[in-house]
């Protein structure tokens, strides 16, 4: 199965306002340079999937920018569902996909029932670990390898 990366952003301070990247260097130790939430094990880079964004938005009944999610990789073409342990492929960064991204208070924050639109079939996406370092960019290839 094989995708596309269609955005990318990062936030530089914990709870701040999403940044648009046009490419994301990703490290071992702190996933997405600049974003301080990469620092945490398993949940170093965070990836969605617009498909999966798009079927949350339709049950609220209205779009939604994608970095209302707060996720740093947007994607299309490839299913993140029920893929806990495969590795991610992004351009020339490896991963292995740590767990399900859980919907948190904050996405009802943002607007009321987000958190439960992004329950089923995991449409928060995943969270994922470093395993090879690199750039991403705009336009990559995805690939979940099994």
């Amino acid at each position: 199965m094989t995708g596309t990366v269609v955005a990318l952003a990062r936030c530089l301070v914990k709870r701040g306002p999403m940044e648009l990247l046009k490419q994301a260097r990703i490290s071992l130790d702190k996933g997405v340079e600049g974003d301080p939430r990469g620092h945490k094990k398993g949940r170093q880079v965070t990836v969605l999937s617009r498909e999966a964004w798009e079927a949350a938005c339709a049950d609220l009944g209205r779009p939604l920018d994608w970095t209302t999610r707060r996720a740093n990789v947007l994607v299309e073409g490839v299913d993140l569902a029920f893929t806990k342990h495969q590795r991610l492929r992004i351009g020339e960064v490896l991963f292995t996909i740590a767990m399900q991204t859980q919907p948190c208070f904050l996405m009802d924050e943002f607007e009321p029932g987000l958190k439960q639109a992004l329950k089923p079939e995991w449409r928060g996406g995943v969270c994922c670990a470093v395993l090879t370092p690199g750039t991403i960019h705009i336009g990559d290839k995805v690939e979940v390898l099994e």
